[in-house]
């Protein structure tokens, strides 16, 4: 897992924003209520108080975005994603075991939301002689980890995951498939893995498969390149999560600005 962990050392700049909005991808009626305040009686019947200001709905530019999800998700939680932009097609990384002396590749793309905020990691491992196959994903933070996750291609069966550790980059889980699965993805459409939020409802990460095949099946990618690709990556989510710090800081500052209080003018004499 070494491997996988250090392409997206990164991710920490921006996995603390993708958890915010987790927990708002989720019908409102979900959501806590508070609880009601003690009922005053006042002397005289006072006029009724014009009803608050209501919540961004769940899923929608003002709600999800800020969670790194970006695209509206309807109230069974189903987010779209999309390729990192700066990672053209799925890539396959090769190396050699030296405990074992077994090659072991695993073929990973990047996923982010329609804000272009990094909020999945896919890697499927395929180690030479070996039938069982190792699933890995990186997710936000800020999730329920004892239910773990579940993932399938498109209306197929799907297979489940444990959350193994959460680092401040995101929380890594994996599961176990094998060469069925792995077929499937080259001949699907898309990856659902699925996950609870903080208030304990279903959200499903939906990624497209475009490429996987043939990445899959192909050679591993030339070590230089990789390093260039890994390096490209770095300045990109840099750059993001610089901008997101400015965005943040700015609407602090807007939000809490300082209460000057005018200098009283001196009557005159």
């Amino acid at each position: 897992m070494s491997s996988f962990v250090s392409r997206h050392w990164r991710w920490g700049a921006l996995s603390a924003a993708a958890a915010v909005a987790l927990t708002l991808v989720t019908p409102a009626s979900a959501q806590p209520k508070a609880a009601p305040k003690p009922t005053v009686r006042p002397a005289a019947p006072a006029p009724a108080a014009p009803a608050p200001a209501q919540p961004a709905a769940p899923g929608q530019p003002g709600a999800a975005g800020a969670a790194g999800t970006g695209a509206a998700a309807p109230e069974n939680g189903l987010v779209q994603l999309k390729p990192e932009p700066s990672q053209p097609d799925w890539v396959k990384v090769c190396g050699n075991d030296p405990s074992s002396n077994q090659q072991i590749c695993y073929t990973t793309r990047d996923f982010v939301s329609d804000q272009g905020q990094p909020v999945l990691a896919v890697a499927m491992y395929d180690v030479t002689g070996k039938p069982e196959k190792i699933s890995r994903f990186i997710l936000p933070l800020g999730l329920l980890l004892s239910p773990g996750i579940k993932f399938n291609i498109d209306q197929g069966p799907s297979a489940d995951g444990k959350f193994a550790i959460c680092l401040p980059n995101g929380c890594f889980a994996e599961g176990q498939t094998n060469d069925t699965f792995i077929n499937s993805m080259k001949k699907g459409t898309s990856l659902n893995v699925k996950f609870r939020n903080q208030v304990g409802n279903e959200v499903t990460f939906q990624v497209p498969l475009a490429g996987f095949g043939k990445a899959y099946d192909g050679a591993p990618l030339d070590p230089k390149v990789l390093e260039e690709q890994q390096k490209k990556l770095q300045d990109e989510l840099q750059k993001r999560s610089d901008e997101l710090r400015s965005k943040l800081q700015g609407g602090s500052a807007a939000a809490s600005p300082d209460q000057a209080v005018p200098a009283t003018a001196t009557p005159k004499q």
